[in-house]
């Protein structure tokens, strides 16, 4: 699809802030994180109904520490449902402060606790620094789940973007050598695959916020600089979740792609195997939008987040609803 013709399909309410929109240059790293900080400025907000806790999970086996951010909404009279978040950036990226916003929007809508990870960044921490991290502050708020108010039989796990291949590479981790048992996992606009040969990838070289380049660059940065290892275990396998084999046996799942991201087919190739290989999943496909565009003020923009919280609602099992998650695939073809 070329240039004009995609861009012109981009819903109306979205396009309106394509000419406001900078492109993050990942071939400079530091500009990048200061052009993203700055973008982000005043986004957090404020939420007086919940409690944010700052830590530092530090694992003497590991010999890393990771920093963490607790969200509990106030008044909790039950063990509550429990969310590890982990937030996108390339990888290189430090969390925005509209992730920390959101973070602390979902605790106090969903009364349930969010634990955000600050993981370490590539360049200076290639694979598999993030994701030991991922792993060592699922440990912890499992371990913690108590002395936190968290009930320990409905931890999930959240990404988006790059934050989704952690999650979803989490997901595979523990599964595979043991670690505490998920009940559900959010993908959203999920990076997944570093071969980058889907007809998205190949056709939406010049797309807003993520495009091609920014792919490559951001897969050079995080990839391994030799063999990877996470707790004496070879995690190559661990590196892209795309290219592993066996997807069977993973917790209910949630996938959410934009038409004219450049990673929208491997997000739905993904969820595609994901049910093929026997596991709950619900994949959603939302027209005219682009990789972050749910960030922007918008009909569609307002659904992907109202679709969001019902998710983490089944997924969580959170009172009110189902506790059988949605079976099959949705994809959403209209706005609303």
């Amino acid at each position: 699809m070329s240039k004009a013709k995609s861009r012109s399909a981009i819903d109306p309410e979205l396009a309106a802030y394509l000419p406001k929109i900078p492109q993050l240059d990942l071939a400079d790293i530091e500009a990048a994180r200061a052009l993203a900080a700055q973008r982000s400025s005043g986004m957090a907000g404020h939420h007086a109904d919940v409690r944010v806790r700052e830590h530092e999970i530090t694992s003497a086996a590991r010999g890393t520490s990771v920093k963490v951010w607790l969200y509990t909404p106030t008044g909790l009279s039950e063990s509550a449902s429990a969310l590890l978040y982990l937030p996108g950036g390339g990888f290189v990226i430090p969390p925005s402060a509209m992730a920390f916003g959101r973070c602390a929007e979902l605790a106090k809508e969903l009364r349930m606790i969010v634990l955000l990870v600050e993981y370490r960044l590539a360049p200076e921490h290639p694979f598999p620094a993030a994701l030991t991290d991922a792993l060592t502050a699922l440990e912890w708020l499992a371990a913690e789940s108590a002395s936190i108010g968290a009930d320990g039989a409905r931890i999930g796990i959240a990404g988006d973007s790059a934050g989704a291949a952690l999650a979803a590479g989490l997901a595979l981790w523990v599964r595979d050598n043991g670690g505490p048992e998920l009940c559900f996992q959010y993908l959203g606009i999920p990076v997944l695959d570093d071969r980058l040969e889907t007809h998205s990838m190949v056709n939406f070289v010049d797309a807003p916020l993520w495009n091609r380049r920014s792919a490559e660059l951001s897969w050079s940065y995080y990839r391994p600089r030799s063999t990877p290892y996470i707790d004496g275990i070879n995690a190559t396998e661990y590196f892209a979740p795309a290219r592993h084999e066996d997807l069977a046996g993973l917790p209910p799942t949630y996938v959410s792609v934009c038409e004219f991201d450049p990673l929208r087919d491997e997000g739905i190739e993904y969820a595609a195997r994901l049910l093929r290989a026997g596991v709950t999943t619900e994949l959603h496909a939302y027209p005219g939008t682009f990789h972050g565009s749910h960030q922007l003020p918008s009909a569609v923009s307002r659904r992907m987040e109202r679709d969001r919280t019902e998710a983490l609602m089944t997924g969580l099992r959170i009172a009110g609803h189902d506790d059988r998650p949605t079976l099959g695939i949705s994809i959403s073809r209209t706005a609303s």
